[in-house]
């Protein structure tokens, strides 16, 4: 097997992992604290940086050096934030609604790339991005009477996020990859830290099953992940997380008995192909 194809192999398990974590969070989310979730998540998160810092050259010395310390804390806060509301969008507004919504992300970094990063985006990535927000918009359908607020929730999910990619592309000028995973996990896990125990609960023995696999298919997923870009450009393995919206809809229907509407459909495609486009486009002109 070649390492391209090994690459999108550890791309596409990685997708999977993530969906099946989608539906777990689905499922704790409507009998427990989001933040009691997030904060088991992110122990078992903390604790395979941890590992994985101490396995790769020069291990947890070198892992803690950062010239972009404060940042490198910003990026765990806003990573563990996002996974907070998004646990809240599952609940409330539902996995095949908020994970249509969540693909608006690239754009949203194209767009907060300009002021934060002072990167040029031509017309056609302009284009591409007014287009990818219109989808959004046949998503939510605002003109509906039954518009819910709480369609907003994985709206800001995806803002975070992007705050987060960029926050990453920026310290990535100055740090390692090992540096970077290893401050998300850590300051990720102690910020949460200060918060969920105060909304611990006791979780029903038939569930701590379902915890343990949310833990296990956090830390495996990135593994996978992470081998995938060892492989793979990001503008490679970036069409194949897409998959991840058919994989979460097909959840959402058979498992949790969501509604798919029309506008969701055709919204869902425009903002993916939208998507796709920003992705090839950053990659032509990175090749130039």
């Amino acid at each position: 097997m070649n390492p391209k194809t090994r690459g999108y192999l550890f791309a596409f398990l990685a997708i999977c992992i993530f969906a099946a974590q989608d539906a777990i969070t689905k499922y704790l989310g409507d009998r427990y604290p989001a933040l009691f979730i997030t904060m088991i998540r992110f122990w078992a998160f903390a604790l395979f940086v941890f590992l994985f810092a101490a396995s790769s050259p020069g291990g947890i010395r070198r892992a803690v050096v950062t010239r972009r310390p404060w940042l490198q804390i910003v990026r765990g806060i806003l990573l563990v934030v996002e996974i907070v509301i998004i646990v809240f969008a599952y609940v409330h507004a539902g996995l095949a609604m908020s994970q249509s919504i969540f693909q608006a992300t690239p754009l949203i970094v194209t767009i907060l790339s300009i002021p934060l990063l002072g990167e040029t985006v031509g017309w056609r990535r302009g284009a591409a991005v007014v287009v990818g927000l219109i989808g959004v918009l046949v998503i939510i359908n605002p003109v509906d009477i039954h518009f819910d607020m709480s369609l907003l929730l994985p709206l800001a999910a995806a803002v975070l996020f992007a705050l987060y990619s960029i926050a990453t592309r920026a310290v990535s000028r100055e740090d390692s990859a090992v540096t970077s995973l290893f401050y998300a996990g850590v300051a990720g896990a102690v910020t949460i830290s200060l918060i969920g125990p105060f909304y611990w609960v006791e979780v029903e023995p038939a569930d701590w099953f379902a915890l343990a696999a949310l833990c296990v298919c956090g830390t495996l997923s990135h593994y996978f992940l992470i081998k995938a870009y060892g492989l793979l450009q990001a503008a490679e393995v970036q069409p194949v997380t897409y998959f991840q919206l058919v994989l979460n809809i097909i959840i959402a229907v058979t498992l949790f008995g969501e509604n798919v509407t029309i506008n969701m459909i055709i919204g869902a495609l425009i903002v993916v192909g939208a998507g796709l486009f920003t992705v090839w486009r950053e990659h032509q002109l990175a090749k130039r």
